[in-house]
């Protein structure tokens, strides 16, 4: 596999880039080498989807043991002090919208407003495990499809 598309993958499955890192990488090597971009896409929604039960996962059964480590302790800490301006607006918008402010807040193409927050975010406002997979995983979609459509016009010049 080309190392571009490794590259694409991994990114995808990091907190920050996510899809919105990884996928335009894809993009751009499907569209510069005139190779459908639809089984790479997939994949990459699939990788980022799968990424929702990891993080449950682990804060649901391995946070509380690592909790222990004073720097897990205080990098937890932080991440979740930088983060609470947006668990406060989701969950404002949780007041009105429900699952769908979730589904919303995922779906936003920007950095930090991907799977890996939107999980913490459940999480953290300790909503039901199945609702929110549903309304981040819905997000995911609707943001890769967005990135999707971004990076097919940003890169179509290319061939």
């Amino acid at each position: 596999m080309d190392p571009q598309i490794l590259l694409g993958l991994l990114l995808t499955i990091l907190p920050v880039f996510e899809l919105r890192g990884g996928l335009p990488v894809i993009v751009e090597y499907t569209v510069r080498h005139g190779i459908s971009v639809w089984p790479y896409f997939l994949i990459v929604l699939i990788l980022n989807i799968f990424v929702i039960f990891l993080i449950f996962m682990f804060l649901d059964f391995l946070h509380e043991i690592f909790m222990n480590w004073k720097i897990y302790r205080r990098a937890i800490g932080t991440i979740l002090t930088r983060l609470q301006k947006k668990i406060d607006k989701v969950k404002n918008w949780m007041n009105h919208w429900g699952y769908l402010a979730l589904m919303f807040f995922v779906a936003i193409p920007l950095p930090g407003t991907g799977a890996w927050t939107g999980t913490l975010v459940a999480w953290t406002l300790g909503l039901n495990r199945w609702k929110s997979f549903v309304a981040i995983a819905s997000g995911v979609i609707i943001a890769g499809f967005l990135i999707l459509l971004f990076s097919l016009g940003l890169f179509s010049g290319l061939s």
